[in-house]
């Protein structure tokens, strides 16, 4: 139920970086990172007016598995406090150099690849101090709210690309654009971002939400920790706003697009150069001058006492259904990458001394990773014949005139679009990766195939995809349904 009553709210920020060695998630060899370039951050923003509660959480991590959720719930409730975990969300920024929180699926153990042993910190060893941290923010933001206002805004910048384009032939791809084959780039891309600023009582600035349809992957290949962009957006936002501005990154639907240029590179990079800026300084200095385009014109629009409402649904998304023809292929790939891994791992059992070069494990990893995609197809297959559907949970805050409307996926931009021009909201702030999902493919990148939307690569598919939109806005109107009725 809506509630106008005077809003309380608490910022907190904690250290999630791990102390040892760890195994980056994302992309297919392993990558051990013995450095930090920097550090991992998670921030929780606390609202509260009369019953009602939104406990928001953005984590510099990959992705937000089911254990790291289950095992920082329980430390909250053991806190003791009157915080209600229906209401609590995570979400990630999608880092691709921070750790595993996930549990290993098929042949993974804590090692994560069997044969290949790189001395890392066991994932249940990091999920334990990643979930003690953001339980502290959690409690800590709770205590530490104080009656405040809130107020929105939206600017430009050109910050993530469609990275899939089509050749001649009809054939997408990801990356590597071949400019005699070159057709057109897929999709759209959506340049908006969304401010939500927060304020004391005395209408000083304390922290600011910035949603936008980017990921952290600008330096998504290191063997490193690192949060990526939102490390040097956060110092930026700083040097500009106040050395104790809390900043909440929040990545809206962006399933097919990244920070990476298809095309115009060479242009790009002599620009840095002549700028003297890396990429992630540049895409930090056009989110910072954004927030400065919006910021000066919200201080006459600070509400205290704003329509306030959170509602969760659990939703039930249709699968991607498997044919046999998918396992067929399957298989095949399956034989070939286990034939591949099993003659790597014979070449460092023969010659222990390939152990001293650098990146010794990366091939035998590459192919174990395929291993489990395709193994793991075949086992969805499988499960197919007794559940074809998904059960999925979702969030929606109304705050004012603005919404914030959660899901788990990697989810493709054209339901971005579609959720956010069917929102009654005046401003719809997505929040995709509230949890471990896989890609949700448009339906128009399925014929050209290509990474994100091939079956190995997604649970659910287009007719999932369209459900979750559909049901994301009906959630969205139902919040204002009851004040349209009067």
């Amino acid at each position: 139920m809506a509630t106008n009553a005077a809003l309380k709210i608490g910022w907190a920020e904690v250290d999630i970086t791990p102390n040892k060695p760890v195994l980056l998630r994302g992309q297919h060899p392993a990558r051990l990172a013995e450095d930090v370039l920097d550090p991992l951050k998670a921030v929780a923003l606390v609202l509260q007016a009369g019953d009602e509660q939104a406990v928001m959480v953005s984590c510099d991590l990959c992705a937000i598995s089911g254990e790291l959720s289950t095992l920082m719930l329980r430390k909250v409730q053991e806190a003791g406090t009157e915080i209600d975990l229906a209401k609590i969300i995570l979400n990630a920024t999608h880092t691709h150099t921070a750790p595993e929180n996930s549990s290993p699926r098929f042949l993974y153990r804590d090692i994560v690849w069997p044969g290949v042993d790189l001395g890392n910190m066991p994932i249940a060893e990091y999920l334990e101090f990643a979930s003690t941290q953001i339980a502290q923010a959690i409690v800590t933001a709770w205590q530490e709210r104080q009656p405040g206002g809130v107020a929105y805004g939206l600017d430009y910048a050109v910050l993530a690309r469609n990275r899939r384009w089509v050749d001649r032939e009809g054939t997408t791809k990801m990356y590597g654009l071949a400019p005699e084959r070159f057709s057109h780039i897929e999709g759209s891309e959506d340049h908006g971002v969304n401010f939500l600023a927060t304020y004391d009582a005395d209408d000083q600035l304390t922290g600011l939400v910035v949603n936008m349809a980017m990921t952290a992957q600008e330096i998504e290949g290191m063997h490193a920790v690192s949060a990526d962009v939102w490390h040097f957006i956060r110092q930026e936002m700083r040097k500009r706003f106040g050395d104790n501005l809390y900043v909440f990154p929040q990545v809206s639907a962006a399933g097919d697009l990244s920070p990476h240029q298809l095309y115009e590179k060479e242009a790009n990079t002599r620009m840095l150069k002549l700028k003297n800026y890396s990429m992630r300084e540049e895409l930090a200095r056009r989110i910072a001058q954004a927030a400065q385009n919006t910021l000066p014109y919200l201080t006459g629009t600070i509400e205290k006492e704003p329509v306030f409402c959170h509602l969760s649904e659990t939703v039930e998304l249709p699968k991607n259904l498997l044919t046999e023809k998918d396992v067929q292929d399957a298989r095949q790939e399956l034989e070939h990458w286990q034939g591949n891994y099993e003659e790597e791992l014979k070449k460092l059992e023969d010659n222990p001394a390939l152990k001293e070069e650098k990146l010794w494990y990366s091939a035998a990893t590459r192919a174990f990773r395929h291993i489990s995609r395709y193994h793991n197809l075949i086992q969805r297959y499988q499960e197919q014949q007794t559940s074809t559907s998904l059960l999925t949970e979702i969030h929606a805050i109304r705050l004012s005139d603005i919404v914030f409307i959660s899901n788990p996926f990697e989810y493709y931009l054209d339901y971005g679009i579609q959720i956010k021009a069917r929102s009654p909201a005046v401003q719809t702030f997505i929040v995709q990766l509230a949890g471990n999902g896989s890609y949700i493919p448009s339906l128009r990148s399925i014929g050209g195939g290509g990474y994100g939307s091939t079956p190995v690569s997604n649970i659910v598919g287009p007719e999932g995809g369209q459900v979750l939109a559909d049901e994301s806005v009906g959630l969205i109107r139902s919040l204002w349904a009851e004040e349209n009725t009067h």
